[in-house]
This record gives C-alpha cells, sequence and structure tokens, in this order.
C-alpha cells in the first residue's frame, strides 16, 4: 500500500436540501386565535453509504405548533451531505460520520427551517444548537444497553 492510499481523507462533496414539507392545516382561522402555540421539535440523523468511500448524511427537523390540540403549523425538513470519507480506522467512522457530517450539514438545516417558517408567516423558529458528540454517545451507549439486554 503506497503512502498516498493511507493519507484520510474528509470532503465535503455537496450540501443539499432533500425534502421540505409545510402544512398549516388550519388556516386561517387558527391564525386569529390569541394562545401561545406550544413548540414540539424532533431532531434525526441517518448515515447511508452511496458508494465506495462515499456518504450520504442527512439530518432531519420536525417542528410542530399547536394551540391546544390543533396544529398551526407542521414543517419537515431533511438537509443532506455527500461526504467522501476514505481511509479512516473503523473505529473512527462511527464518530466521523455520527459527529462531524452532521455539524456540517446542520447549520444549513437550522437556516431552511426558520426562512421556511417566516415565509409561512410566522415569526422563525430557530433550532437550538445541538451537541452532536453528546448526541451520538447517547445512542451508543443506548445501542449498547440493547445488545446487552438481548444477550441475557
Amino acid at each position: 500500500m503506497s503512502t498516498e492510499e493511507a493519507t484520510p481523507v474528509f470532503q465535503i462533496q455537496r450540501v443539499y436540501l432533500k425534502d421540505l414539507s409545510l402544512e398549516q392545516p388550519n388556516s386561517p382561522a387558527i391564525l386569529l386565535e390569541q394562545e401561545q402555540p406550544s413548540v414540539d421539535i424532533q431532531l434525526g440523523v441517518q448515515a447511508t453509504p452511496v458508494a465506495e468511500g462515499i456518504f450520504e448524511v442527512a439530518v432531519t427537523a420536525t417542528v410542530q405548533t399547536k394551540i391546544q390540540d390543533k396544529t398551526v403549523f407542521l414543517v419537515e425538513a431533511k438537509q443532506a451531505g455527500i461526504f467522501e470519507i476514505r481511509n479512516l480506522p473503523e473505529e473512527q467512522m462511527g464518530a466521523v460520520v455520527g459527529i462531524a457530517c452532521p455539524q456540517i450539514v446542520y447549520p444549513y438545516l437550522r437556516a431552511s427551517v426558520a426562512d421556511t417558517i417566516t415565509r409561512a408567516g410566522f415569526p422563525p423558529v430557530h433550532l437550538a444548537e445541538i451537541n452532536f458528540q453528546a448526541m451520538y454517545e447517547q445512542q451508543q451507549a443506548a445501542a449498547a444497553e440493547g445488545a446487552n439486554a438481548q444477550v441475557q
């Protein structure tokens, strides 16, 4: 193996908005409500191998605001990136795909969500900063616990 082949590679090929939906099922009547809506935000990360050394990492957000049990608006967005990742030790791959890639993609997702909500006629909802390392470590711990539970 030549030294050139063994050099670690981590490059962003592209970042793109993969999926976006906005629903305002109860407009315009709900817009006249004076009550403050509740906001529920769900986030997810998924990584998919595309080709040898090429991965798509997508971060999804679902933002739902409600007044009582009626939806004011629902935004679902999936921001993705294509990354070239080669010659990394296997034990580092999970962290690169689960932490480094989502950290790069997430700011684009935040902007897309805030922009969509603003264009829908609402004050923007700014997604909080996410500690993807903590999120990844929690997922790893949960997976290990699940594996231990199955062994017993």
